[in-house]
């Protein structure tokens, strides 16, 4: 089996080995080149040509909002995972309008980064669940008051489509999982950002991450 050729950029040092020692335990996977930056990014791509990017969105120097700039300017389409190590949700939704497949915090567990980094090499979308308790000043309880207005308004239906769509597939290849034609997974969408409230699917996984729907 060829292993995944993953690029890790992130500024702290410990976090940056400490990843790189984890992922030296599976076999498949092979870190070629780790920054502390953006700043390398182009040619440490053009070198080792990575199948995958471990990203950290805050950095000195150049960070991961500007790394994904500048790839999307030269027609780079690398799969990248976004690192975070807090749920910054706005920053992460900027990175997926860039072309970033998904994001992981940091303090997740090897299975977790595996199975990310293993979906995002082959072109699919990972997104964590949310687990912060505050954010934008949005207290538990009105998050989980929230959680309920939302979960009563989407049918189990259409949150099925919505966790097909936040693993990245396509609306055919959620008609076919689902059994359903096209024109009814199209609809669902409709329907489900109408709900939601939001323009496009990208936003509708974030929303139904950040209140717990899927």
């Amino acid at each position: 089996m060829t292993p995944i050729k993953v690029l890790l950029v992130d500024d702290q040092t410990l976090v940056r080995q400490g990843i790189n020692s984890l992922l030296q335990l599976r076999e498949h996977i092979e870190v070629v080149a780790q920054l502390p930056d953006g700043s390398g990014v182009m040619e440490a791509i053009k070198i080792h040509q990575p199948d995958i990017m471990l990203l950290d969105i805050r950095m000195p120097v150049m960070n991961g909002l500007e790394v994904l700039e500048v790839m999307k300017a030269d027609g780079i389409k690398l799969p990248t995972l976004i690192l975070t190590t807090f749920d910054e949700h706005e920053l992460v939704l900027q990175c997926i309008e860039l072309g970033a497949l998904g994001y992981l915090r940091k303090d997740v567990s090897l299975d977790a980064l595996i199975g990310a980094i293993e979906a995002i090499a082959i072109g699919k979308s990972w997104f964590q669940p949310a687990v912060t308790q505050r954010h934008q000043g949005v207290t538990v309880q009105s998050v989980e008051q929230q959680t309920v207005e939302l979960t009563e308004q989407l049918t189990d239906g259409e949150i099925q489509v919505l966790r097909l769509a936040a693993g990245g597939y396509s609306n055919n290849e959620i008609a076919g999982a689902l059994h359903k034609s096209l024109g009814t997974v199209r609809n669902n969408m409709s329907f489900i950002l109408a709900k939601l409230q939001v323009r496009d699917r990208t936003r509708a996984v974030l929303k139904a991450i950040e209140h717990g729907l899927i």
